[in-house]
């Protein structure tokens, strides 16, 4: 088995510390160090997950037997961080969303497609199994043609004192990271754009409603496709309860999957996670079909996009589908801004 080295830059994301945790227990990667300008920080995290601390940064890059590094710094930081280790001839994992501007998405591509190393987002809806699900599904045509989609995703961070006032307050600082739809709603807009493509037309309401603190904590999207789909994305940071769902309606079936990884919905108790109807099922009555979908673990499908690495170390110039290159995630910035 092939053992990828992996390193960390910044731990200034919540979602690193759950990386380290549920990479730490795979056999295909081993965590070696770390890099963080906040020396407290960093420090703190590597003796945590027994990794070596760097206090240069340029010594981790150089570091010959480092494979790939994790990037979860700031957002507006992502695509000076990215350009370093790829120069340097490391495979980049790169937090999300990719960048606070179109202009820096094209200096990570510019440098990913220069350096020729293997490159991914960190979306891991992409990898959540009920998503792959629905995905094939789709691909099947299991509800004929698709007329509307619609998607809540609701999480209570903004209600959160420990994220208001401790060192996760730069997720609402709009310099750093634009603001929160921004920020969360990335996620259900990059596996749209996975789905469907890009829009050819988005209207949206994007407010501070419930927090003084953010730029906005509440907001709903709505988007056309080009084969006529519109699809509702609705998006909370002040969610004390609620269900993460994803509903699809077709001419010849529904599809509607309920619950995710978002903490909000831990509140409400769990029915069936998923249903499909369709025409024509055998009973004559189109009663929902139950898929036997579990409800992902939370640290497997966020670690889901790490398997590129894992199955080839190897840089790769060649581009393929999924969320491997950079134009995913200009793709999906661009359908969530």
């Amino acid at each position: 088995m092939t053992t990828t080295r992996l390193a960390f830059i910044s731990f200034a994301h919540g979602h690193a510390g759950i990386y380290c945790r549920a990479l730490a227990d795979r056999d295909d990667v081993e965590l070696v160090s770390c890099w963080d300008d906040d020396t407290e920080r960093g420090q703190r995290n590597a003796e945590e997950f027994g990794i070596h601390f760097h206090t240069d940064i340029d010594a981790l890059l150089t570091d010959a037997s480092i494979d790939a590094v994790l990037i979860n710094s700031e957002t507006n930081r992502h695509a000076g961080f990215v350009e370093r280790p790829t120069s340097a001839g490391k495979n980049v994992l790169l937090q999300k969303p990719m960048a606070t501007s179109l202009a820096d998405c094209d200096r990570i591509i510019a440098a990913v497609k220069e350096s020729g190393i293997r490159f991914s987002m960190a979306y891991q809806m992409r990898h959540d199994p009920a998503n792959n699900k629905i995905r094939e599904l789709l691909a099947e045509n299991a509800v004929g043609k698709v007329a509307m989609m619609r998607r809540r995703h609701s999480i209570s961070v903004l209600l959160n004192p420990d994220f208001v006032n401790g060192p996760s307050r730069w997720h609402f600082d709009p310099q750093a990271n634009i603001g929160m739809f921004f920020d969360d709603a990335s996620h259900p807009a990059d596996w749209l754009y996975s789905l469907f493509g890009m829009p050819v037309s988005v209207s949206a309401e994007i407010d501070a409603i419930i927090s003084d603190v953010a730029p906005d904590d509440n907001g709903v999207a709505i988007f056309r496709f080009a084969r006529g789909e519109m699809v509702v994305l609705l998006n909370s940071s002040t969610t004390l309860a609620a269900v993460s769902t994803t509903e699809v309606y077709g001419d010849q079936g529904t599809i509607v999957h309920d619950y995710g990884d978002d903490p909000p919905h831990r509140v409400i108790p769990m029915p069936s996670p998923c249903a499909c109807c369709a025409k024509g099922q055998s009973n004559g009555r189109n009663s929902p079909s139950p898929f036997p979908l579990r409800t992902p673990n939370a640290s497997g499908r966020s670690t889901g996009f790490y398997r590129i690495f894992a199955r080839r170390r190897k840089p790769c110039r060649q581009r393929r589908r999924g969320p491997r290159f950079g134009r995913d995630g200009v793709g999906g910035l661009s359908v969530g801004a």
